[in-house]
Formats: C-alpha cells, structure tokens, sequence
C-alpha cells in the first residue's frame, strides 16, 4: 500500500482499505482458481494494480463514462480503476468463465457498485463507452477489429473516445498502421524497474452507428 499511495496520495480511507484488501482476496482466490502466476501475486501491486493505475497518469475519467475492459483475466485493469473511480461504470469481460467468477466475488467483497462483469467475446458487446481499456490481449490491429464499433459518440474528456492500452516492448511495427496512435512511457511516471519498457497506448476510435 506504501507504493500506491506514494502515486496516489489523495486516496480515501474506504480506497485505502479496498486496495489493502486486495492482496489477501487474490492471495484466496488464486489458491482455488490459478489467474495470476505465483510471482505477479508476490508482486500484486507493482505488476497488477500500479501497472493498471497507469492508466490514470494519462487520463482522469470523468463522472459518469462508460469503460469497457477487455480481456480483464482476474480484474486488471478495471478493479483498481473502478476503486479510484466509484462515479464511473465498468464492464469486465472475459471469455474464460472461472477469471469472471474471480472477478465478480472480488467485485463483492470490496462493495464495488459500479462493476460489472460478463463472460463475453468484445466482438458480442453491444453497448457503446467512452475508452476500451485492456492489458495487452492481442496486438493492436486484431484489438482494433474487436472493438472499432464501441465507442460512444460524444466526446468529453481531454483525450478522444478510444482505445487506451497497456502493452510493454517495442511497439513500432504493431503501430505503423494507426498514425493517430500515441504512446506514453510509464517510466516517466513510476520509478520502478517492471516499467522501464512499459506504456500506456490511447488510439482515437470514431464513433459509428
């Protein structure tokens, strides 16, 4: 907890023990249902909630938007999103029915009203957000094919409705198809070893019918 409040230091005593809480509900539930690799769970909140916080040293998300996490495995990014953003709803999907179990009992034990989560294919989404958010599932151009027609039409954030993406490496080749695209160091932000090659990807999507 001492590293997350070091970057986010304005938590709230109800956030503060939601996060707290978090290493022993994984820690459960991974005893019964392997979604997290016995070495991420030793390092939860560098690997798994600071790298999904990420997200919010790029981009607040305002009251009241829509996001949509694809691919969520055990609730990363959506549930340390969802605990800084209680005025915000979340969709988890995944295709994989156990990691959507995991997430919907840890959804419960934190009290998080403004989570949901499906066993579901992006491509049979059929609401519309404001940002799809994802940890590297797929490359970007298969991502794109997924969640093209999800985004909602009106714009009211800093950055445009889109994809914002989590992925590590040398993204040249996969980005060379989406001018648009831009990319955000995570060392620049969190002094930690694990994000020397992180970043944080926002691709513009636009709005269709």
């Amino acid at each position: 907890m001492e590293l997350i409040l070091r970057y986010f230091p304005t938590l709230s005593a109800l956030q503060i023990k939601q996060f707290e809480m978090l290493k022993v509900l994984y820690e459960d539930w991974n005893a019964k249902i392997n979604v997290i690799s016995r070495k991420d769970i030793d390092e939860l909140y560098v690997r798994h909630v600071l790298h999904s916080l990420g997200i919010l040293k790029i981009l607040e998300f305002k009251p009241g938007s829509k996001i949509l996490d694809v691919g969520t495995g055990g609730g990363f990014p959506g549930i340390p999103l969802a605990i800084m953003h209680p005025e915000v709803d979340f969709l988890l999907i995944d295709i994989i029915a156990k990691k959507i179990k995991v997430v919907e009992e840890v959804s419960k034990a934190l009290g998080l009203k403004n989570v949901k989560a499906a066993q579901k294919r992006a491509e049979l989404v059929k609401e519309n957000f404001d940002f799809i958010v994802s940890r590297a599932v797929t490359n970007m151009p298969d991502f794109v094919t997924w969640v093209a027609d999800r985004t909602t039409k009106e714009s009211k954030h800093e950055l445009k409705n889109g994809i914002i993406y989590l992925k590590g490496g040398d993204l040249t080749d996969e980005l060379a198809s989406f001018p648009n695209a831009t990319q955000y160091k995570l060392s620049d932000y969190f002094t930690e070893e694990f994000f020397e090659t992180k970043k944080v990807v926002h691709l513009p999507l636009k709005y269709k019918k």
